[in-house]
C-alpha cells in the first residue's frame, strides 16, 4: 500500500489503486476535502475550550447537588459528565489523534473499538437529556408526584441505567464502516446501522422532546389563563425560567443535529461520501455543529441560572461552598418549603429566607 498522505488535503484513496482503477483527475476530486485544516483547528479550539468549561461545569453542578439535594442537579451533571466523554472519545481520540495525526493508519481493530466507545458516548450524551426531560415534566405537570417519585437516590440510579444501556448500544458500532475511505456502495448491515443511529440519536429522543415540551407548554398556557384566580398561590412566574433553559436545551440539540441526519441518510441512498465531495463537505460540517452542542450549555446555564452562576463565581474566586448541607450554616440551608424547579429558583429561596419569622426560641425574649 501506498504511503498515506494527510485526510485532509488528499483523496480518500491511494495513488497506486488510482492507477490500477484508472480514475479521472474530476473523480479524485470528488472525495477531498475542501476544508483544508480548519476542521483540524476548530476541533482543537472546541477541545480546549468545552472540556475545561465542562469541567467547570460538573465541579459547580456538584456543589449545587450537595448542597440542596434535589434531582434536577444529578441529571444535569450526567448531561455534562457524557459531553465530556463525548469530547474525549470523539473530538480527541476519533478526530484529532486517529484522523489528523494518525491518518487512520492503525490497527483495524483498535479502529472498531473506538468507533463503538464513541457511539456510546455520543448514545450518553444525548440520552441524559431525556430523564432531564421527563424530570422537569413531571414537576411541572404533576408537582405532587414528583415530590414523591424525584429524589437524589432514584436519579443516581436512573442515570446508571442511562450509561449502562449506552454502553451497550455502542457495541453493535463496532462493524461501523469508515464513511470516508470506504469506496464500495453501502452494504445492509451499513443500512441498518445507519437507521438504527440516527433512531437512537435523533429521532427517539427527539420524538420524546416534541411531546414532553409540547405538554408543559399546554400545562403552562391552562396555568396562565387561571393565573386570576390563583394569584394567593404566588405567579408561577419561576417555572419560566425552567421552560425556557429545557427548551433551549433541546431545541439546541434537535438544531445542532438535524444536519447530520440529513447527510447519513443522503450518503445511504443518493451519494456516498467517498464519491461525492459535495456530501464528504456537508458530512464534515454537520459533524463540526452536532460537536458544538457538547460545549455550549456551560453557557446556557450561566446566562439563565443565578444559582450556578454564584457557584461558578465562588469556584473562580476559591471560595469553599458548603459541600454537604449539614456542615451549611443555617442562613445557606433552603427552606423546606423551596419551589421544585430549583436549578432557577434563587431569588425565590432568597425571598422566602427573608420573608420566614424567626423560631419560638429566637423570638423568645429574655426574661
Amino acid at each position: 500500500r501506498g504511503s498515506t498522505k494527510a485526510m485532509i488535503d488528499w483523496p480518500n484513496v491511494t495513488e497506486s489503486s488510482n492507477e490500477e482503477l484508472g480514475l479521472k483527475p474530476e473523480e479524485l476530486r470528488r472525495s477531498k476535502c475542501v476544508l483544508g485544516f480548519f476542521p483540524v483547528i476548530y476541533y482543537s479550539v472546541l477541545l480546549c475550550v468545552g472540556v475545561p468549561v465542562n469541567i467547570l461545569t460538573a465541579v459547580a453542578l456538584c456543589r449545587l447537588a450537595a448542597r440542596t439535594k434535589k434531582a434536577l442537579y444529578y441529571y444535569l451533571l450526567a448531561v455534562t459528565g457524557s459531553d465530556i466523554l463525548s469530547q474525549l472519545f470523539i473530538i480527541f481520540v476519533g478526530f484529532l489523534l486517529e484522523t489528523a495525526v494518525f491518518h487512520r493508519d492503525v490497527p483495524t481493530l483498535l479502529l472498531h473499538v473506538v468507533s463503538a466507545a464513541e457511539f456510546a458516548a455520543n448514545h450518553a450524551s444525548i440520552w441524559s437529556t431525556v430523564p432531564l426531560t421527563v424530570d422537569r415534566y413531571v414537576a411541572l405537570c404533576h408537582p405532587l408526584l414528583h415530590r414523591q417519585i424525584s429524589y437524589p437516590a432514584r436519579a443516581r440510579k436512573i442515570i446508571a441505567a442511562v450509561l449502562v444501556l449506552s454502553l451497550a448500544s455502542g457495541v453493535p458500532f463496532f462493524w461501523w464502516s469508515d464513511v470516508w475511505r470506504d469506496s464500495h456502495p453501502p452494504t445492509s448491515l451499513d443500512a441498518v446501522l445507519i437507521w438504527t443511529h440516527v433512531t437512537i440519536i435523533y429521532f427517539l429522543p427527539c420524538s420524546i422532546f416534541l411531546v414532553l415540551n409540547s405538554l408543559i407548554i399546554h400545562t403552562l398556557r391552562i396555568r396562565q389563563r387561571q393565573q386570576p384566580c390563583q394569584e394567593e398561590r404566588g405567579p408561577p412566574r419561576r417555572l419560566g425560567k425552567t421552560t425556557a433553559m429545557l427548551m433551549a436545551l433541546t431545541s439546541m440539540f434537535s438544531v445542532l443535529w438535524a444536519p447530520r441526519t440529513v447527510v447519513v441518510i443522503y450518503h445511504l441512498y443518493v451519494s456516498s461520501v467517498h464519491q461525492d465531495w459535495r456530501v464528504h463537505l456537508a458530512y464534515d460540517l454537520s459533524n463540526m455543529l452536532a460537536m458544538l452542542n457538547t460545549a455550549v450549555n456551560f453557557f446556557l446555564y450561566c446566562f439563565v441560572s443565578r444559582p450556578f452562576r454564584g457557584a461558578v463565581r465562588d469556584i473562580m474566586l476559591l471560595r469553599g461552598g458548603p459541600l454537604h448541607p449539614g456542615r451549611a450554616l443555617p442562613q445557606q440551608q433552603a427552606p423546606t418549603n423551596a419551589s421544585i424547579s430549583s436549578l432557577y429558583s434563587g431569588n425565590n429561596k432568597r425571598s422566602q429566607r427573608d420573608s420566614t419569622p424567626l423560631s419560638p426560641r429566637r423570638n423568645r425574649k429574655p426574661s
